[in-house]
């Protein structure tokens, strides 16, 4: 899959070239929105009995109300573990507001029932200072009392920037720039797992493409990957492994790459063997929720997995930092059974969805008291999948295996985005949400590699 899909990207920027990306993206668009306008009158008529049975049903759920209810600040909602922990929030009894980037207004989320209110707030990025002034006046009008991100990869260093101004309000449960900075560098979190002697791949930092070439590889056991140490929502998919066939093919693919001492990379050691992401929510150092999955690199279902040698190795290192906030690891079981992580992204992860019939969820995120276990999602709870990403594999099968496979996903699974008591969200997000991005990208003619319903964005070269 990462070879088609880097396979069909532009290569140069010649007008022929320019032209025929625009055409290409302008049909693509086009099929897609019919697509979604056929599936419309569906997609209504299931909303529409899910909120008639929840007005008309003999036995309705009475609204919780929390011991102590607070307010809680929650941004990303453009994403679907955003929209989990707001559910999970409110279940509990508290009270949510949502927040996202000025790009994404038209967040399906906002329609929740779960959310309170929704607001809009400058890119990080592009003006950080507005961004933290933005936030301290939604704090001080809502009156939050705790504010968890749900943030895209660039924006997890900007949330640390918060805290200073927004401690004087509210908790900021996430970690101080410095911790984010590190755990957020591919090498130098490598570099921090090893001092703590847990178990991480070789790796080493790439700042010239001729320090790829000049590599004596012959005296190395395995082959080797590059991954951009900044996020690269295309590139990260390339997992070519180096050496190449001849010297030069690796020195023509290592070329190719935006390397420098601006955009760092890392070259690590490929190890064979299965993959698992998680995700863990952490107080001062004590794993308070965690979950395990199978993963891949474009990973949008999620069953936990009961490993406890990634636990262990998880509690090790949260406790060894003292951390609080959120965040998830990309692990690698070797054929011996032994454990490498691979990566650590400072923030929430979508396996998140897989709690999203725990009744425990506000307590790991807001209760002080330290808990006997950490939590994990209940046996009862389903996989989490995407309905549309499924149905989309449908269009790749090519056997009677493969179908039994895809129908099993569905029938054992629930889609993370619907459900029963909170129908809305799954009208929105596919009929309102997604749409209007593709018309914005259809008006600027712009292309887009992929749709992605679980952080609820085009995926798009030079996107966020």
């Amino acid at each position: 899959m990462t070879q088609s899909i880097s396979s069909s990207l532009p290569q140069s920027t010649t007008p022929s070239t320019d032209v025929k990306v625009k055409v290409v993206g302008l049909f693509k668009t086009l099929g897609t929105l019919t697509l979604l306008l056929i599936a419309l009158p569906f997609n209504a008529f299931i909303v529409l009995i899910s909120l008639l049975w929840g007005i008309v049903q003999p036995f309705r759920k009475k609204a919780v109300v929390a011991v102590h209810p607070q307010t809680i600040l929650v941004s990303g909602a453009k994403m679907a573990k955003a929209l989990q922990l707001a559910r999970s929030f409110h279940a509990a009894g508290h009270r949510v507001i949502l927040i996202e980037g000025h790009k994404y207004w038209l967040s399906g989320h906002r329609f929740s029932k779960a959310v309170s209110r929704f607001y809009t707030v400058p890119t990080p990025e592009k003006d950080p200072e507005g961004y933290i002034q933005a936030l301290v006046e939604i704090v001080k009008k809502e009156k939050v009392d705790v504010y968890v991100p749900v943030c895209s990869p660039v924006a997890s260093y900007y949330d640390s920037l918060t805290k200073p101004a927004l401690s004087e309000y509210c908790e900021v449960f996430h970690f101080d720039a410095d911790v984010t900075k590190m755990l957020d560098d591919k090498f130098a979190f490598t570099d921090q797992a090893r001092s703590l002697g847990l178990s991480v791949p070789k790796s080493f930092k790439i700042t010239d493409p001729q320090q790829v070439i000049n590599f004596d590889f012959s005296q190395e056991t395995r082959k080797y990957i590059l991954k951009s140490i900044s996020y690269d929502s295309v590139r990260r998919l390339n997992l070519t492994k180096l050496p190449c066939d001849t010297p030069e093919e690796t020195a023509a693919f290592v070329n190719s790459l935006p390397i420098s001492p601006e955009k760092p990379w890392i070259m690590q050691e490929f190890i064979p063997g299965k993959e698992l992401c998680t995700h863990s929510t952490v107080r001062d150092g004590e794993l308070r929720l965690h979950c395990c999955s199978n993963s891949s690199a474009f990973q949008i279902n999620y069953e936990n997995v009961e490993n406890p040698q990634i636990r262990e190795w998880v509690q090790h290192f949260v406790k060894s930092l003292g951390l609080t906030g959120q965040v998830s690891f990309d692990f690698i079981q070797a054929e011996d059974a032994t454990v490498y992580a691979i990566e650590c992204n400072p923030r929430t992860h979508s396996a998140i969805t897989m709690f999203y019939n725990h009744p425990g969820v506000t307590d790991a995120y807001l209760g002080k008291t330290p808990l006997p276990a950490p939590l994990e999602p209940l046996t009862s709870s389903k996989p989490t999948y995407f309905i549309y990403h499924e149905i989309w594999r449908l269009t790749g099968i090519r056997s009677w295996k493969q179908l039994q496979t895809s129908i099993n996903t569905l029938v054992r699974g629930t889609d993370a985005v619907y459900y029963f008591d909170d129908p809305v969200p799954f009208l929105t997000l596919h009929h309102w949400q997604i749409p209007l991005l593709l018309l914005k990208n259809l008006q600027q003619l712009k292309g887009w590699v992929k749709i992605d319903f679980n952080i609820g964005k085009l995926v798009e070269l030079g996107g966020d």
